[in-house]
């Protein structure tokens, strides 16, 4: 990283990022671990006993996008369906804690979508899925609409769609986010799921990894540049974005918008790519927002990246931890 880009990247976090406003619209989770230690089986059934010792709670999906931002020092407010039950309430409050604004998480889904895990030493044992993929029915879509109306009329730098194919990512809600925030000049990031694309069709930016990419595309990819490239310009053509920026793994991250930016992984150890995405977008996306310039941005990224996959879990990398390792 050369000298001009580090300072624009330290000037960011030092002095720009607590005025940088960015929307979260997309499935929330809720991440549970139960740890424990396993010492004799069951009497009831030949299954082990798992003595519980504690547990944690964090953010997941779209909620960890939204919690990136927070730790980086953003203003950011989150968009999201959760039902009336005990995982919403343990996920709003942990949304609250962290600084997220949460008037935009509504009442609409029958329950709320929960991973919960169960650990017996440093094994995992099971785990627990609470979820509905149905598509969210149309009065919560217009709540949402309202939501997003009523925020970018208070002024917001970015938007991120955030689709874990949950339900939440209609056809309706992400053209209506796309086509407000163009109204305004405002970026759009999406970071999607599946194969049905034209939901996002007019994005600012379009963040697949490569087997992502691949699969849209119908055809598996090889992880090279001249091949992700042909790719990017297919991409752009089917569903008119204006960029695609394609993670890569050990090999960095690439963008092809105006110009092409290549940038090797920072990576030095990896532990669990698990959230390594949202954090890439989260950062990405805060950068662009006021700004920064994309090469800049991704650098950023980048690093953020590189933290973030050391650690076990999804974990959200805060400003202090980028300028460290911008530091050395």
């Amino acid at each position: 990283m050369d000298a001009s880009t580090k300072a624009e990247i330290i000037d960011f976090l030092e002095n720009k990022v607590q005025d940088c406003k960015v929307l979260v619209i997309g499935d929330v989770m809720l991440d549970r671990y139960f740890y424990g230690n396993v010492t004799r089986i069951s009497p009831e059934a030949p299954v082990p006993v798992n003595c519980i010792e504690k547990k944690k709670d964090t953010l997941g999906g779209a909620a960890n996008v939204a919690h990136n931002l927070a730790k980086l020092g953003c203003q950011t407010y989150l968009a999201g369906a959760i039902g009336d039950d005990h995982h919403g309430r343990l996920l709003t409050r942990e949304l609250k804690k962290q600084g997220i604004h949460t008037k935009g998480i509504i009442l609409g889904r029958e329950k709320t979508t929960t991973k919960v895990r169960v650990l017996g030493g440093h094994q995992q044992m099971m785990r627990l899925d609470f979820e509905e993929t149905d598509s969210i029915a149309a009065n919560a879509e217009q709540e949402l609409k309202d939501f997003i109306d009523k925020i970018l009329n208070q002024g917001i730098d970015a938007i991120i769609i955030s689709d874990y194919g949950k339900g939440m990512c209609t056809e309706a809600i992400c053209q209506y986010a796309i086509q407000k925030a163009k109204e305004q000049f405002v970026p759009v990031l999406v970071d999607p799921k599946g194969t049905q694309w034209s939901k996002y069709r007019g994005a600012s930016y379009i963040t697949p990894n490569v087997k992502e990419a691949g699969e849209v595309l119908g055809k598996k990819l090889a992880n090279e540049t001249d091949t992700l490239r042909e790719a990017a310009s297919v991409i752009k053509e089917n569903y008119a974005v204006d960029s695609v920026m394609i993670t890569r793994s050990e090999k960095g991250i690439s963008i092809f918008a105006d110009e092409e930016i290549n940038i090797p992984t920072v990576a030095k150890e990896v532990f669990d790519v698990s959230g390594a995405g949202d954090t890439v977008i989260s950062v990405f996306a805060a950068g662009i927002g006021v700004n920064i310039p994309i090469s800049v941005s991704a650098e950023m990224a980048n690093q953020a990246a590189g933290i973030e996959v050391g650690k076990v879990g999804t974990y959200a990398v805060s400003s202090d931890e980028i300028e460290k390792q911008i530091m050395g």
